[in-house]
């Protein structure tokens, strides 16, 4: 079945098609009941909320972590790459490291978890 996401990337040129592939494959593999949809224009994952997204722009990819506060924390591993609030700018010949990827996508994960579980919580203090 097509998923928002295949249809997405069906209009990316061929080169930042399969690195956004690529992406998309590693991203499944950490987080595999994680739904695809399309938000703000920006293919994403959710899993709790919003958790990681990826885009095709014309010089660059780019990859989305939906929190402002994450990429601080990579700063470092990040600084060779061009990044905005809440997303790093790569391209093919500088893909982001795998274990890199994987780290940031396991730090989204846990601060979904950690929102979900204060968010049921004062509810439950509610009730």
């Amino acid at each position: 079945m097509k998923t928002p996401i295949d249809s997405y990337l069906e209009t990316v040129p061929a080169a930042h098609r399969e690195e956004l592939e690529l992406l998309r494959k590693q991203i499944r593999k950490l987080v595999p009941d994680a739904e695809e949809v399309i938000s703000y224009m920006i293919p994403t994952f959710k899993w709790q909320g919003s958790l990681v997204g990826f885009a095709s722009c014309k010089n660059h990819l780019s990859f989305y972590v939906m929190s402002g506060s994450l990429l601080s924390r990579f700063s470092e591993e990040l600084k060779s790459y061009k990044q905005t609030k809440s997303a790093v700018h790569f391209t093919p010949e500088q893909r982001i490291p795998e274990d890199l990827l994987e780290r940031m996508v396991r730090e989204r994960i846990s601060e979904n978890a950690h929102i979900t579980a204060v968010r049921a919580e004062k509810k439950r203090k509610k009730s």
